[in-house]
């Protein structure tokens, strides 16, 4: 597993995936971040900059996924994997944790931000930690659905392109959820939203069912990436 994440980990900074990642976020974050607080000179709207983040979230971290698997079945490397000695489940969390780690610290350096608040007053900081706490959970919940496309085709275009698609599916499920008038449909989509989990965070809370509601949507689309590989092996 150790090999195969420092393989992909390396393959991001030798072509120019992992840059394009790294420059589009700290630009995007950057003038979002300035226009919700800097050019009003205010730390109110930060409940908006984050809500902005998570639709960045959506186009750009399909960019950092549409590789991982895909490159591979396109390569025909994708064979010696299923033929090492790793098992299915390392390879698969190995590669998880390359797109993982590339996102966080970019989303690190990218949080120094929230120290030029302090030009303009005393942030709440209990609040400032726990949007980026939340942040940071969807954000290893929507990598995890971008690996799992990934490795249904050969195509990284199909592949970004549907993990797009998937992941705008799943911010906008509370937004269709409002219009329903069946009360349990509406419900059941509203307990499946990411916006509606995400909404302690916004309130200072660290909600143990909205964490492990993003640790479980993690893990589900990791062990669907895993069962994939599995029947393609005795296919």
């Amino acid at each position: 597993m150790i090999a195969i994440y420092k393989r992909e980990l390396k393959a991001y900074f030798l072509t120019p995936i992992g840059y394009i990642f790294c420059g589009i976020y700290l630009v995007g974050s950057g003038l979002i971040f300035s226009y919700t607080t800097l050019l009003r000179q205010s730390t109110t709207s930060l409940p908006e900059y984050f809500l902005y983040m998570i639709a960045v979230f959506g186009v750009l971290i399909p960019l950092l996924t549409m590789k991982l698997f895909a490159e591979d079945r396109k390569s025909r490397t994708e064979q010696v994997l299923l033929t090492s000695p790793v098992s299915l489940t390392g390879m698969v969390i190995g590669k998880y944790f390359a797109a993982l780690t590339v996102f966080a610290v970019t989303f690190l350096v990218n949080s120094f931000n929230f120290v030029l608040l302090f030009l303009y007053g005393s942030p709440n900081l209990a609040s400032i930690f726990a949007n980026i706490f939340g942040l940071f959970l969807i954000g290893c919940a929507f990598i995890a659905i971008g690996c799992f496309l990934s490795a249904l085709t050969e195509n990284q275009l199909i592949a970004a392109v549907t993990s797009i698609g998937t992941i705008a599916a799943v911010i906008l499920i509370s937004l269709v959820a409002n219009e329903i008038g069946i009360t349990w449909v509406r419900v059941v989509l509203k307990w499946f939203s990411i916006i509606n989990r995400y909404a302690p965070f916004t309130n200072q809370q660290l909600d143990i069912t909205a964490i492990v509601y993003f640790i479980s949507l993690s893990a589900v689309f990791l062990f669907l990436t895993v069962r994939v590989y599995e029947k393609r092996r005795w296919a």
